[in-house]
């Protein structure tokens, strides 16, 4: 069933951040969607586009998933109750898929990286990755590729 045209899509994402240098520097093997616990200086601020997720990352602590490294510029209307640029901030994730991490991250010794701030439905949003480190040659390989790939875009293009 479509929907009208005047109303607006509801699982509409509008993306405020996003780490580019995540998939370069890792291989992204899961990834899971959490809401993050804000003040509302922090949304303020997001909504203007002002955050930063290069050095992102979570950590697992008394079967808690943190933030760390996000940071959220001071809301400029903001007076004394504005926010630290950096703090620790909660996400919010189902009980089982904070058990999934804890087992990937202390057994297989994974990271948790943040791919993406945004927004749906109006509720702030990050993108967790599960990554492991790539060594030098992944990168060159994944470089080259990206190189064929793009080449051979090219031979088909002037083929038409």
């Amino acid at each position: 069933m479509a929907k009208p045209a005047d109303k607006p899509d509801t699982d509409a994402i509008e993306s405020i951040a996003r780490n580019r240098r995540a998939r370069f520097d890792y291989e992204i093997i899961e990834t899971w969607e959490a809401g993050i616990a804000l003040t509302g200086t922090e949304v303020k601020s997001l909504r203007n586009g002002k955050a930063q997720i290069t050095d992102a990352y979570g950590i697992l602590k008394d079967g808690e998933v943190w933030l760390l490294n996000l940071h959220i510029a001071p809301y400029e209307q903001g007076n004394r109750f504005n926010h630290e640029a950096t703090r620790t901030r909660k996400l919010l994730l189902h009980s089982r898929e904070i058990k999934k991490m804890i087992g990937a991250v202390e057994r297989q010794g994974l990271t948790l990286i943040a791919l993406e701030i945004y927004f749906k439905r109006g509720r702030a949003k990050v993108r967790l990755g599960l990554g492991r480190g790539k060594k030098l040659h992944d990168k060159r390989a994944d470089l080259k590729e990206k190189d064929d790939k793009r080449e051979m875009a090219r031979a088909v293009k002037v083929r038409r």
